[in-house]
C-alpha cells in the first residue's frame, strides 16, 4: 500500500491511524474556533479532524489546544551562538517547526563553504530548516568580508530541495539606482521568493524597490512604515530578537484584518534569552497580554507566515496539512507540552537520530596582534564623532563632542559614558583597524570584545583601558573567536566560538550558562545594556540614519558606523 492510499484509508476510518490525539480542541485559524475534536495522523500528515478516531497510539490531550507549528520567518542561526543541530534542539521543543534561515553570516565570513554546512545541517534536523541564498556578501564595500559571493557562486545551490529563494535583500540602494552586480542576482531570482529588508524606505523609492519582485520587510520599526509597506504589497515580519525588539511598536497591526500581511521572526536570539522568555511563544504571549487578538497573532505564526513563504503543506490544523502540531495549556500563555514536527513526537531520542555534521571554519579568525598603542585615537579639531547606542535597536545616532584630551590623544569621558570602539580585520586580507568613540554601554573600566561583529564579522571591542581592549582582542585569537570580557589586565569572562568565530560546538545549555556567567562579568564593568554582547556585534553594521540617494546610487549620510 502507498502512502497515499494509507492517508486516505486513515483519514475515512478503515484503518486505525498511526496516533490520535483525544480528548482536546484544536484552534481553527479559518473561523477562529475552539473545536473539540479527535486528530488523527498519518506519517507526516493531519488525515482527521471534526469526528472521533481510533489509533495505534492514543495520547490523550483533556484540556488542551492543539495549534499548527510556529513558523519563524527571518532569523540567522548563528546569532544563537550554536551550531544549526543544537538551535534544532533548543528551539523545537518551543513548538517552532519551521525556521526560515539566512546564513549571512556564515557566509560573509566562509562563502559557499558556510552555506553548504547550514544546507547538510538543514537536511538533518529534526525541525524544517528552510534555506535562503545570501544575496549581499560582502554585505558593504566599506569594510573587509572574508568572502564574496556573486550570482555565479549562489546558482549552484538554487534548486537545492531546502533552498526558497533568495535571502534580505539589504543593498535597496543598489536596487533603486540598477547596480549590475544587484541586478544580475535579482534577475535570476525572478519567480522565486525574494526577502527584503528595507529600513525607513518609503515613497517611490519603496515602489521601485518592490517592482524588483521583493516581497517581505523585518525591519519595520513603526506603524506608519509597516501600513505603507504593508498597502504596497509587501508582508511585513514583526520581529522581536535579543537586539532588536519591534514587536510592541507594531502591536496595533497585529489584527484579524491584517494578519495574512503579517508573520513573526527572531532575526537574532540567543539561548539565554530563549531559557529565559522563549521564542515566538513569547511574541505570541506577550502580544495576547497587549491587547493582541489570539486569532491575529496565532495566523501570523503559522498559516499566514507559510502562505508568504510558498509553503503551501502547513500552517492549519486540517486533514492533507503537514503534521506539525504544537500542544499548549491555553491560547493566553502558549506553553508548548507536547510537540510534533511532521507526525514526529518531539523527545530527546529522536534528536538522536540525526546524522553529526563536521563544522566548518576553525581556523577563521586570523586577526593580527595588537597592542595599546594601536587604540589610539590623535586629537583633531573642533568636535568628535561619537555612536551613540540605542537601547533594544541596532541602529545608531550621529553624535559630535568636545571630548577631553591628554598629549596629543583623545580620551574617554567617563561623565558622559562616552567609551572607545574599534574595528580590526580578522580574516588575514589586510590587517585593517579603525578607532572611534561610542555612547551608550555604561562601561566604567575594562573592555568587552566579539569577533561576531555584524556583517562581515571582524573584531570589534569597545573599552574604558586600552591595554584591556588589546587583551581582549587578542584573547579572541587564542580561543578561535568569540567574546572576551576583560577587567583590570584579567579575562574574568569568555565563550570561544570556534565555528567561523561565530558559533559554539558545545550544547546549547552549556552555552546558555556560560552567557549567563559572561552576562555578569559584563555588569561589573558598569554596563547597563541588557545584551551588551549583542550589541558590540551590531556597532560594525553600517546602518543609515538619514537617506538621501543620489543619482549614483550611493546613499549620502552624515556618518556610517565604523568600518575597519
Amino acid at each position: 500500500m502507498t502512502a497515499l492510499e494509507r492517508r486516505i484509508d486513515q483519514g475515512v476510518g478503515r484503518e486505525p491511524a498511526d496516533i490520535v490525539l483525544k480528548g482536546g480542541r484544536f484552534f481553527d485559524l479559518v473561523t477562529g474556533e475552539l473545536v473539540a475534536s479527535d486528530i488523527a495522523i498519518c506519517g507526516d500528515t493531519v488525515v482527521g479532524t471534526c469526528g472521533s478516531y481510533s489509533g495505534r497510539e492514543e495520547i490523550d490531550i483533556t484540556g488542551r489546544i492543539v495549534v499548527p507549528g510556529f513558523i519563524d520567518t527571518h532569523l540567522h542561526i548563528e546569532s544563537s551562538l550554536v551550531t544549526p543541530h543544537e538551535f534544532d534542539r533548543c528551539v523545537l521543543p518551543y513548538g517552532v517547526t519551521t525556521v526560515i534561515c539566512d546564513p549571512h553570516e556564515i557566509a560573509n565570513v566562509l562563502g559557499t563553504e558556510g552555506i553548504q554546512y547550514f544546507l547538510d545541517s538543514s537536511e538533518q534536523a529534526i525541525m524544517d530548516i528552510r534555506v535562503q541564498l545570501s544575496s549581499c556578501v560582502p554585505a558593504t564595500h566599506l569594510e573587509t568580508s572574508g568572502a564574496d559571493l556573486p550570482i555565479e557562486r549562489l546558482l549552484p545551490f538554487r534548486n537545492h530541495p531546502k533552498v526558497i529563494g533568495l535571502a534580505e535583500f539589504m543593498n535597496f540602494p543598489g536596487v533603486i539606482h540598477k547596480d549590475p552586480v544587484c541586478m544580475a542576482k535579482l534577475e535570476a531570482f525572478q519567480g522565486q521568493h525574494i526577502d527584503g529588508h528595507s529600513p525607513l524606505l518609503s515613497g517611490n523609492d519603496l515602489n521601485g524597490y518592490l517592482s524588483a519582485g521583493i516581497r517581505t520587510d523585518h525591519e519595520c520599526t513603526n506603524v506608519p512604515e509597516a501600513m505603507e509597506k504593508i498597502r504596497k504589497g509587501m508582508h511585513i515580519l514583526v520581529r522581536e530578537g535579543s537586539v532588536s525588539k519591534d514587536l510592541h511598536a507594531l502591536m496595533p497591526i497585529i489584527t484579524e484584518r491584517l494578519s495574512p500581511f503579517l508573520a513573526l521572526c527572531t532575526d537574532d536570539r540567543n539561548p539565554l534569552d530563549i531559557a529565559e522568555e522563549g521564542h515566538l511563544d513569547y511574541m505570541i504571549r506577550t502580544a495576547i497580554a497587549h491587547g493582541v487578538e489570539p486569532l491575529a497573532v496565532y495566523r501570523a505564526a503559522s498559516i499566514s507566515a507559510a502562505r508568504a513563504f510558498g509553503l503551501k503543506d502547513r500552517g492549519l490544523v486540517a486533514p492533507g496539512w503537514r503534521a506539525d502540531l504544537v500542544i499548549i495549556d491555553s491560547l493566553e500563555n502558549c506553553k508548548a507540552d507536547i510537540v510534533f514536527a511532521a507526525g514526529r513526537r518531539v523527545t530527546p531520542e529522536l534528536f538522536a537520530t540525526r546524522k553529526p555534521i563536521a563544522p566548518v571554519g576553525l581556523d577563521s579568525v586570523k586577526a593580527r596582534i595588537v597592542k595599546a598603542a594601536d587604540f589610539g585615537v590623535p586629537v583633531t579639531e573642533g568636535e568628535t564623532p561619537v555612536m551613540g547606542v540605542l537601547p533594544g535597536k541596532i541602529i545608531t545616532e550621529h553624535r559630535r563632542y568636545r571630548l577631553p584630551t591628554s598629549g596629543n590623544q583623545t580620551s574617554v569621558d567617563l561623565d558622559r559614558d562616552v567609551i572607545k570602539v574599534a574595528v580590526i580585520e580578522r580574516h588575514g586580507k589586510n590587517g585593517n583597524h579603525a578607532n572611534g568613540f561610542v555612547q551608550g554601554f555604561g562601561l566604567k573600566k575594562g573592555a568587552i570584545a566579539s569577533t561576531v561583529g555584524h556583517d562581515s564579522h571582524n573584531v570589534c571591542v569597545v573599552g574604558v583601558s586600552e591595554d584591556d581592549m588589546a587583551l581582549a582582542a587578542n584573547r579572541l585569537g587564542e580561543i578561535k573567536g568569540g567574546f572576551v570580557v576583560v577587567e583590570d589586565g584579567k579575562v574574568t569572562g569568555e565563550i570561544p566560538l570556534p565555528v567561523a568565530g561565530l558559533m559554539s560546538l558545545e550544547p546549547y545549555e552549556a552555552v546558555r550558562d556560560t552567557l549567563h556567567n559572561l552576562r555578569k562579568a559584563a555588569y561589573a564593568l558598569g554596563t547597563t545594556l541588557q545584551e551588551p554582547f549583542l550589541q558590540v556585534a551590531f556597532l560594525p553594521l553600517p546602518v543609515i540614519p538619514h537617506l538621501k540617494i543620489s543619482d549614483k546610487g550611493m546613499v549620502d549620510v552624515d556618518q556610517f558606523r565604523l568600518i575597519g
